[in-house]
């Protein structure tokens, strides 16, 4: 591990010395790679210099614990080693988890897809509150997130709707929120009180570029026509709104969010890549693996990862057993303990896959 901790520093201190090159800034296809790859280098080399540095500081203060004549001094060391000591082994745990092989998805964009489940105008209306707590996820880490497709309904819920969210590992962060969220609560229209259960699916698709999902154009039906409003009103006179299908798999995308039939075409492309991808990869999981199960199930109530309980401000997640009574900050877009839980517990798992392989 230490050679390829050494080889890593190396590639990195290397990157670092060719970011600052001329001839790679006049390239910006180049240097936006290259600066991925430092990035993601620089975490574990920040992590291996800081375990090297306790691992150096630890022997020192061993060496001088033993080798001290004044007493104070003697206990001073020991109190550094036991510091030290505390401190070691997390550290050299998070530079195991870093050193996991990595899958290429985590740096990706991704395609958020919120669809209502059971529950009628409940599910819905949910389904929205879920579209925001998302976008203000997305801005709390900086990320830029556009609505690429909303079915909205007449009691301001939305059946689905289609984001592209764009920034720093999006998917690395983002993949576990996909499945089933169940909520429970009083809704407005319920006169006798009683808690309703609704549930909405949530997809997480990484975003696919051209090269990574060939498409064959004779594959694809592509109809334009009027993009409509709710109710069915018409908002636009040209056929500016887009429906791909892509024949071999049956998958329809439809896009009439811009005035541009241009630009609705460049949308539903990238949907579809998205949703290609995630079919191919799901069928080589499917035969390699039944690790991986179906993203989102039916959309019943019982098919849950989450639960958001009103009555008693209350989001439990069911994969990891983690609860917090702060349901009103998670619905602001507070999900950190949410998603760093569930990445931790995921990477422990890898963890003990990669102990018994060895």
């Amino acid at each position: 591990m230490l050679e390829k901790l050494a080889q890593i520093e190396k590639t990195y201190e290397e990157l670092t010395e060719q970011i600052s090159s001329p001839e790679i800034t006049a390239d910006m296809k180049a240097y936006a790679k290259a600066m991925k790859q430092h990035r993601s280098l620089g975490i574990i080399v920040e992590k291996y210099r800081e375990v090297r540095k306790l691992t150096d500081d630890l022997q020192g203060a061993r060496e001088l614990s033993l080798a001290a004549d004044d007493e104070d001094m003697k206990q001073m060391a020991l109190a550094e080693v036991e510091e030290i000591e505390s401190k070691l082994p997390a550290a050299e745990e998070e530079l195991k988890v870093l050193l996991l092989p990595q899958d290429p998805n985590d740096e990706k964009n991704v395609i958020l897809e919120i669809r209502a489940g059971t529950g009628g105008d409940e599910a819905t209306l949910f389904a929205a509150e879920m579209l925001r707590m998302y976008a203000r996820y997305a801005e709390r880490q900086g990320w830029k997130m556009e609505v690429l497709e909303t079915a909205d309904t007449g009691v301001g819920g939305i059946k689905e709707a289609v984001a592209l969210i764009e920034g720093d590992r999006v998917f690395s962060k983002l993949r576990y929120e996909s499945g089933v969220h169940r909520v429970q609560r009083v809704p407005q229209t319920e006169t006798q009180g009683r808690i309703h259960t609704s549930a909405v699916t949530v997809a997480v698709l990484p975003e696919a570029e051209e090269v990574d999902v060939q498409i064959n154009p004779n594959d694809l039906r592509i109809d334009t026509f009027c993009s409509s409003g709710p109710g069915g009103q018409s908002v636009n006179t040209t056929y500016s709104a887009v429906r791909i299908t892509h024949l071999p798999t049956n998958t329809v995308v439809s896009m009439q969010d811009e005035k541009s039939q241009i630009k609705n075409r460049e949308k539903a492309m990238r949907v579809l890549r998205a949703r290609l991808q995630e079919i191919e990869e799901q069928k080589q999981h499917d035969a390699l693996s039944a690790e991986r199960k179906s993203m989102v199930g039916s959309g019943d109530r019982s098919e849950k990862i989450r639960t958001y309980n009103f009555k008693e401000n209350r989001v439990t997640d069911h994969r990891i057993g983690l609860t917090v009574h702060q349901l009103d900050l998670v619905l602001e877009g507070q999900l950190d303990d949410f998603i760093d839980a569930l990445r931790t517990h995921y990477q422990t798992e890898k963890l003990k896959v990669e102990a018994v392989s060895v």
